[in-house]
């Protein structure tokens, strides 16, 4: 007597799940924060800090700022809304600091110096080099354009590259170089500055509605 076997349904959260993951959005999302994050780019400040300190707490580093941009990414709305500014306002204004920040990769200028740091403990590798004001502005922008989870998944895959290069930095350095790096930044640069004009025009027609 043979026994058929009864296909088990999947839970409706599994399907739902399956349903907003989408891999497109992830690959944007890692992309877009990569380049505003431009870990690559800062090598040479890491590595600076870390000659006059003598060590960088890489695991404490990479957590503080992993933690920071998922708070701000659920409470950073309700920040604007206290201040009665809408997603669409702050994605317009996003996409200028990301148009800026570009340009600051592409042609190899400063337009915006911070202080120098004194220290290199979680200030200021993990806020701001890491979790900066381009970083949490892109956060808040980006949720107007992709699911919240793909965005979580975005940056828990940044936060692994992110602490792989803070545990390589002079690895990295020597095996790319210092023209390497420049590359690297003029087209993250670019890549950027693509996604600062779509922001920039996908949400442009809703703040003028």
């Amino acid at each position: 007597m043979a026994i058929t076997g009864t296909k088990v349904a999947a839970p409706p959260a599994a399907h739902y799940l399956c349903d907003i993951v989408n891999f497109s959005e992830i690959l944007s999302v890692t992309m877009v924060l990569f380049a505003v994050i431009d870990i690559i780019g800062s090598i040479p400040v890491v590595i600076s800090l870390r000659n006059n300190v003598g060590h960088i707490q890489s695991e404490k580093a990479t957590l503080a700022a992993t933690v920071i941009m998922i708070l701000f990414l659920f409470v950073g709305e309700g920040i604007l809304k206290l201040f009665g500014v809408d997603v669409a306002s702050f994605a317009v204004a996003g996409s200028l600091v990301l148009f800026f920040l570009a340009l600051e990769m592409i042609l190899g200028v400063r337009i915006y110096k911070e202080a120098e740091p004194e220290s290199a403990s979680i200030v200021p590798i993990a806020f701001p080099l890491i979790a900066g004001a381009g970083t949490l502005t892109t956060l808040v922008s980006i949720r107007s354009e992709y699911e919240t989870i793909n965005i979580i998944i975005g940056i828990l895959i940044n936060s692994v590259l992110v602490y792989i290069v803070l545990k390589n930095t002079r690895r990295l350095e020597h095996v790319l170089g210092k023209n390497g790096i420049n590359v690297l930044r003029k087209v993250f640069g670019i890549i950027l500055l693509a996604i600062s004009v779509k922001l920039f025009t996908s949400n442009l027609p809703t703040l003028l509605s």
